[in-house]
C-alpha cells in the first residue's frame, strides 16, 4: 500500500463531492454563541425565549440579543411564536432550524462501510450501507467512501442544491492520531501505517475531515445522547464486532490519553500461552473472544468479555459498562448476562455494595457511524469533549 498522500489538504472541492456548489453554514464564532446554541438545541421544536437563553447561560440579555441575532441571520435559528409572560409583552420564542446544515457519519470497518447524514440536532436523516475490504488498498477504500458520501448527499439534496455539509466524521478501528487524521498500525492491516486518511478524504470531497477510533466516535454519541445518566459520569463503551475495542468517558469528558492511544482495550493479555492476536502478541482478550465467536460459544465469548471489564472496573472505577458493536446485537441478552455476571462476581469478592451495571449501548448497529457525525455536530454546540 502506498503511504505517501501528495492531494489536497481539504481546500479544494472535490468534483461531485457534499460541498460542491452549496456553502457551509458557519461555526459559532465565539464560547457564548456555542452556549446559546446548545440551550436551543435542547429546547428542542418548542424553542425558548431570549430572557431564558440569559438565564441559562449567564449572559446578559444584551449579550443574547446579539448572538441570537447573528445566529438568525446565518440561517441557524428562526422564531418560532410567542410565550405568554408574567409581565409585559410576550416572549418570542426562538428555535433552532435542523435542516440548516448537516454531517456526514461514516464508520469503516473491517468489511463493511455505513454512511449516516445528520441534522443539526443529530437525527439521522438518511443513511447508506455498503460492502468494504479495508485490505483492498487506500486509494480503493477513500474512492469508496468518498462515492458513498457523495450518493448519499445527493439523496438529500434538494433538485439543483446541494446540501450544506459541515462535514464528514470517520470513524474506524486504531490506533490512530485524531488530532492529524493519521493512521498508525490498524491490527490486521499493519500496511494503513502513516496513511493521512483526513487529508486524503478531504482532498476526494472538499469538505472538512475529521477521523477517530470508532469506539471513541461511538463513546462521544453515547454521552451526548444521556446514556449514562449523569453527566458527569464515568462509562466504557465496549465494541465487539469485527474487532474488540472501548471507548472511555472519564468524569463526564471522553479520554483519549496524551498520545490518543486510550482504549486498545482488545489489546490487554489474559493468558500468557494463548492464540495469537493480530496485533503480534498472544492470549489478548480480542483474540479469545473472537475465537469464541468464531466457535459460535456466545456464553464463552461473554465471560472472556466479562473479564476484561472487570480489569477495567477494577483499574477506573467506571459507573457503566456499555456493550455493542454488531456481534453483541446479535446476541445481547448472552452479553449482557455474561458480562454482568463476571462483574457481579467481582463485587462480591471485594464487598462492594453493588456490581457496576451493565446495559446494551443504544443505537445498534449505527451507533459508531452517529458517534462519527457527532465529532462535527459537538465543536457546533461546545460539546467536543463534553464539559
Amino acid at each position: 500500500m502506498n503511504r505517501t498522500y501528495t492531494g489536497s489538504s481539504g481546500a479544494g472541492r472535490g468534483a461531485g463531492g457534499p460541498a460542491a456548489g452549496g456553502t457551509n453554514p458557519p461555526a459559532p464564532r465565539s464560547r457564548n454563541a456555542a452556549l446559546v446554541l446548545d440551550l436551543l438545541r435542547t429546547a428542542g421544536e418548542r424553542g425558548i425565549s431570549r430572557l431564558e437563553l440569559a438565564e441559562g447561560t449567564g449572559l446578559t440579555p444584551q449579550a443574547v440579543s446579539k448572538i441570537t441575532a447573528r445566529l438568525r441571520t446565518d440561517g441557524l435559528v428562526t422564531e418560532a411564536g410567542h410565550r405568554a409572560s408574567t409581565g409585559g409583552k410576550p416572549r418570542t420564542v426562538l428555535r433552532l432550524v435542523p435542516g440548516a446544515g448537516y454531517a456526514v457519519g461514516l464508520h469503516l470497518d473491517r468489511d463493511e462501510l455505513r454512511a449516516v447524514l445528520c441534522d443539526l440536532t443529530g437525527a439521522v436523516v438518511a443513511e447508506r450501507r455498503a460492502p468494504l475490504d479495508l485490505g483492498a488498498g487506500a486509494e480503493a477504500v477513500v474512492a469508496g467512501a468518498a462515492r458513498e458520501v457523495t450518493a448519499l448527499t445527493a439523496e438529500r439534496a434538494p433538485a439543483g442544491n446541494a446540501v450544506p455539509v459541515l462535514g464528514v466524521g470517520v470513524a474506524l478501528p486504531g490506533p490512530l492520531d485524531h488530532l492529524r487524521g493519521v493512521l498508525h498500525r490498524v491490527t490486521g492491516f499493519p500496511e494503513w501505517d502513516g496513511f493521512p486518511l483526513r487529508d486524503a478524504l478531504a482532498g476526494q470531497l472538499g469538505t472538512p475531515v475529521v477521523v477517530d477510533k470508532d469506539t471513541n466516535a461511538a463513546a462521544l454519541g453515547l454521552a451526548l445522547g444521556g446514556a449514562a445518566g449523569n453527566a458527569g459520569a464515568s462509562f466504557a463503551y465496549l465494541h465487539l464486532g469485527t474487532g474488540l475495542g472501548a471507548g472511555l468517558v472519564l468524569g463526564g469528558a471522553l479520554y483519549r490519553g496524551a498520545r490518543t492511544g486510550a482504549g486498545e482495550f482488545g489489546h490487554q493479555v489474559l493468558r500468557l500461552d494463548g492464540p495469537p492476536c493480530g496485533c503480534g502478541d498472544r492470549g489478548c482478550v480480542e483474540a479469545l473472544c473472537l475465537a469464541a465467536v468464531g466457535r459460535g460459544e456466545m456464553a464463552e465469548a461473554a465471560r472472556v468479555l466479562g473479564v476484561g471489564a472487570a480489569n477495567l472496573a477494577g483499574l477506573l472505577d467506571i459507573d457503566l459498562v456499555l456493550v455493542g458493536g454488531r456481534t453483541v446485537t446479535a446476541h445481547p441478552d448472552a452479553f449482557v448476562r455474561g458480562v454482568g455476571a463476571v462483574l457481579a462476581a467481582r463485587a462480591r469478592r471485594e464487598g462492594a455494595p453493588e456490581a457496576v451495571p451493565v446495559r446494551i449501548a443504544p443505537g445498534g448497529a449505527r451507533g459508531v457511524a452517529e458517534g462519527a457525525a457527532q465529532l462535527l455536530l459537538a465543536p457546533l454546540f461546545g460539546r467536543a469533549e463534553l464539559r
